[in-house]
């Protein structure tokens, strides 16, 4: 008989046995802040499969290799599922190896893009057609995008906007969706329009759970360390591949990133992953007064209540949010948002 429980990760002698199983199966072991919920199926006292989920994303799937191959794997998915349904959680992701793609697929579980490493998938309520079916259609020949987190939108995004405008017949800006922000992501989306509204050929929509931050996709089962930016990037671009196709876009913008290596490769690896359907277009990052713009300068100065400095890097637009709402902008800093 088989017994299906919760696991608290906090408590040793459960963290032990999760932590052996997990690294028996290739498993590597990220940050466990980014685990909501961990259950556990036991075969008497011996923890034979486990599984996590953090939002909506199902993690660290992981059966001992003498139970792989029956219904434990279709168990403790379908556990999984069900616990976040009764949180009305609806819409469910995976990331996965690329050869579980089908035992996924079984469960009815539909593919969002694959790369060399992975395979993302999802199941539920919800679809990335859907999500393309939603979107805005433009015409034109000459069609961009950009994806930007805009946490908040400085003068350098609207630099980038501006660039892409003059290049293009439309300009998709697409703002990341990510609450774990400064600002929420529908403070974000306002900051991106109330910043662009003069420029007419310009359509600003939120990335939805598909336009995310690459840097937050799962590598706990990347093997080697040094592949993850790639696996990362591949996977993103595969994504956004995805839903350009469909909205007739040849060509993204990104701005440089001198200050930041792992960008910098992720800009190098899209230019290439990318081609030819999509041409990537790197531009050099606007200064002010040889001073490089940046949302991370923005965000230091919001801390320090500097107005002086935040109204150097932004628009008008986004520097009266910021002289509106500073109180509430510092209560989340000191809050840890």
């Amino acid at each position: 008989m088989l017994d299906t429980i919760k696991m608290d990760l906090s408590d040793p002698y459960y963290y032990q046995q999760w932590k052996k199983l997990i690294e028996n199966e290739g498993l590597y072991i990220e940050n466990l802040d980014d685990i909501t919920e961990t259950i556990g199926i036991y075969d008497e006292d011996k923890l034979i499969a486990t599984g996590s989920y953090f939002n909506n994303v199902l993690k660290y799937l992981a059966i001992d290799q003498e139970y792989q191959g029956g219904n434990v794997f279709n168990k403790l998915v379908s556990y999984l599922i069900s616990n976040l349904a009764s949180q009305n959680i609806f819409h469910v992701f995976v990331f996965t190896k690329t050869q579980y793609q089908s035992s996924f697929e079984y469960l009815g579980f539909k593919m969002v893009a694959k790369s060399r490493f992975s395979t993302l998938l999802e199941t539920g309520d919800y679809s990335i057609d859907q999500y393309i079916s939603e979107l805005p259609k433009v015409s034109g020949n000459n069609i961009s995008a950009i994806v930007m987190n805009a946490n908040p939108f400085t003068l350098g995004h609207r630099y980038l906007v501006e660039e892409a405008a003059k290049q293009s017949d439309m300009v998709y800006v697409f703002v990341v969706s990510q609450n774990a922000s400064l600002f929420k992501t529908s403070e974000r989306v306002e900051l991106v329009k109330a910043g662009t509204k003069d420029l007419k050929n310009v359509v600003v929509i939120t990335g939805g759970d598909y336009m995310v931050s690459f840097v937050t996709f799962p590598s706990y089962f990347i093997k080697s360390r040094s592949d993850v930016v790639t696996y990362q990037t591949e996977l993103d671009a595969q994504v956004f591949k995805r839903i350009a196709k469909s909205l007739n876009i040849t060509k993204r913008f990104v701005g440089e990133e001198p200050y930041s290596p792992t960008t910098e490769i992720y800009n190098q690896s899209l230019k290439k992953i990318l081609a030819p359907e999509i041409v990537l277009e790197v531009l050099k990052r606007k200064e002010i007064d040889d001073d490089i713009i940046s949302a991370t300068k923005v965000r230091q100065a919001i801390a320090e209540a500097d107005l002086e400095t935040i109204g150097k890097y932004v628009p008008k637009t986004t520097f009266d949010f910021i002289k509106m709402n500073l109180k509430d902008l510092l209560r989340r800093i000191n809050n840890g948002n």
